[in-house]
């Protein structure tokens, strides 16, 4: 790739991002997609306390975002 197509790929990517903002909270289907594993392991990440779940049963987008980093 070049350059100049690295940049018109980041600039689309913060536009859909700008445009598209991310819920505050996913179910665990959801947050299996955005982390790239099953749903049972995203259960099973619960349960060993590596993801935590709000009063509601869903996940924090934050919660998923520190399992990616």
């Amino acid at each position: 790739m070049t350059n100049e197509t690295l940049q018109i790929a980041a600039a689309a990517v913060r536009m859909y991002a700008e445009t598209h903002p991310r819920p505050p909270h996913v179910t665990q289907k959801q947050a299996a997609e955005l982390i790239g594993k099953s749903e049972p392991t995203v259960r099973k990440m619960i349960r060993a306390g590596q993801l935590r779940l709000n009063k509601a049963g869903m996940i924090p987008i934050t919660e998923v975002d520190r399992v990616i980093a």
